[in-house]
């Protein structure tokens, strides 16, 4: 693949992490390695497959809109020796089929790598029905799944490079629109389980995966201008959690996470159950921001953010609040 570059990422920021994924990475690999097999239940066109079921017409299934079929028709594509990908809407792939994914990639333990597609609030207009706000709480609970939040299409490509090497089930969740400013403009390294210091700061540090980080990072580096320090760091994998990164923090008085997801069973409480098990008498104070557990009024994905305040105008406000918090009780 192209080096990662500010050219290459505005590219790749068009087209979406799915699409970046799909219509660039994939094509590269396929061109390594003839046991890619692709499955989508009716994705084709939205998650960017066009120009690989174009080129290997025998090596990409439309199942159609029947999410359990595809994890099914995966297993055994996968118990043939096949390097399979299951792609679907993140929400219908999460919950509709998360029984035969839970028997055949954590009970059998078939090494397919799962992409969710316009998880989070992606789908806007489409409404609940269409959010995929839960998938990370399923997915995570399956024995041996490795859940990946890429932060930007760029990362969407290495996560999917890396996930086809691995001898484990893996679960790519695709957030944010196409259009959205790249995070990273310029080549890095990148390994699954291994968290990313974004920007360093002493007063707090914020834990955030998805689309939404780079405005995470954004909102940190103005809180300068206001006196405070917070570090930033990309979370990516939620599962396994990168218990090094979480150990380093240790010294932070406050922690915040950040995800484009319920709060429950997300990121944040990946960290809390981290943090639970920590006997240290000077642990940090914990607050994750997420999606409060209710159904929301649909609307473009601005609005959503804005109304479930993770915009950044509602992030800087809550991140200035916490911060005083922690302060006022020292």
């Amino acid at each position: 693949m192209e080096l990662l570059t500010a050219s290459t990422s505005r590219v790749y920021a068009k087209l979406g992490q799915a699409g970046a994924a799909f219509g660039v990475a994939l094509v590269e690999l396929a061109k390594q390695r003839d046991d890619i097999v692709v499955l989508s239940a009716d994705m084709a066109k939205p998650a960017g497959l066009l120009k690989f079921s174009g080129l290997h017409p025998d090596r990409f299934f439309n199942v159609g809109i029947a999410e359990q079929n595809l994890v099914g028709m995966a297993a055994g594509f996968a118990n043939e020796g096949f390097k399979v990908i299951a792609s679907a809407q993140a929400c219908f792939l999460s919950m509709r089929s998360y029984e035969q994914i839970r028997q055949y990639s954590g009970y059998m333990k078939f090494p397919i790598v799962y992409v969710g597609v316009s998880a989070g609030f992606a789908l806007t207009f489409f409404g609940n029905t269409h959010y995929a706000l839960e998938d990370m709480t399923l997915l995570r609970s399956v024995p041996g799944m490795v859940v990946i939040s890429p932060s930007d299409p760029g990362q969407a490509m290495k996560a999917l490079q890396q996930a086809l090497t691995m001898d484990c089930p893996v679960y790519i969740r695709c957030t944010g629109v196409p259009g959205l400013a790249p995070l990273y403009t310029q080549e890095y390294a990148f390994e699954i389980g291994k968290a990313i210091q974004l920007k360093e700061g002493k007063d707090a540090t914020v834990f955030c995966c998805g689309a939404i980080t780079k405005q995470v990072v954004e909102v940190a580096t103005e809180l300068e201008e206001c006196g405070y320090s917070v570090q930033v760091v990309d979370m990516h994998t939620i599962s396994p959690l990168d218990q090094h990164c979480l150990q380093d923090a240790m010294t932070s008085r406050l922690w915040i996470t950040v995800e484009e997801h319920f709060i429950q069973g997300g990121l944040g409480s990946a960290v809390a159950e981290f943090l639970a098990t920590q006997f240290s008498p000077n642990r940090p104070f914990l607050h994750c921001i997420g999606v409060p557990n209710v159904f929301t009024v649909p609307g473009d994905y601005s609005y959503l953010l804005r109304t479930n305040q993770l915009d950044a105008a509602s992030l800087k406000a809550r991140f200035v609040s916490l911060l005083q918090k922690v302060a006022d009780n020292e």
